[in-house]
């Protein structure tokens, strides 16, 4: 017995199955931006033109496949938090956060539900996110420092911002595509010191985090 015409054949199916993973990424990256967090596996399966099976081969997990989708995204999450702190100004630092990541959220429907929602199983991403929320608070500390925002603004502000601002860009889609920009203008003017009167306490930590946990891919089809 030899090995030899076994050989050829190897190296073909691995470059088929990475094919299949970069079709089923791309794919999946087209209908989480259309449809949002809550498309099904079925339908990127369909999208990428694969069957179901091939698909859970390369992602056991919804997450996992959330996880490679948007590995890019939240690079560049983190990326505008360091962009922010670099700036000389601490109010234009953190406003300049708050625009950029609400743009990101607008140009990608995905993107969007990403950013509100939580999702332990993928690590990477969720270092992403810890790595970006640690800036976002030096963000707030300079900015309070500065005079300019607010005391009694709260880092779980920025949840709710990105949770109105998700709401806004999945409801008004492209029919109004801006309506977003406003939306963002008047909660920054809201920030801005002197307050004009108290703000209710912020929801706590451990509940926002139930809240973004049930707004994961467990919440959709599967």
């Amino acid at each position: 017995m030899t090995t030899g015409p076994q050989q050829p054949d190897a190296q073909p199916l691995r470059s088929d199955a990475e094919r299949n993973r970069g079709r089923i990424v791309a794919a999946a990256r087209r209908v989480f931006e259309r449809d949002g967090l809550g498309a099904s596996m079925a339908s990127v399966a369909r999208e990428a033109g694969v069957g179901i099976a091939t698909l859970f081969r390369h992602f056991r997990t919804k997450e996992d496949l959330i996880a490679a989708v948007f590995a890019d995204r939240m690079d560049a999450y983190v990326t505008a938090v360091d962009d922010a702190l670099d700036d000389p100004d601490p109010w234009a630092g953190f406003t300049g956060f708050i625009e950029a990541v609400c743009a990101m959220q607008a140009a990608d429907r995905g993107f969007a539900d990403v950013l509100t929602a939580t999702f332990p199983a993928a690590e990477a991403l969720e270092q992403r996110r810890a790595a970006a929320y640690h800036g976002f608070l030096e963000l707030i500390a300079r900015a309070k420092e500065s005079g300019h925002l607010r005391e009694d603004f709260a880092s779980q502000d920025l949840v709710l911002v990105l949770i109105a601002n998700a709401g806004v860009v999945n409801f008004a889609g492209d029919t109004v595509p801006d309506a977003w920009r406003r939306l963002v203008a008047l909660l920054i003017q809201s920030f801005q010191a002197p307050a004009h009167g108290p703000l209710p306490d912020p929801p706590a930590d451990d509940a926002l985090y139930e809240a973004m946990l049930r707004a994961g891919p467990g919440a959709g089809p599967a």
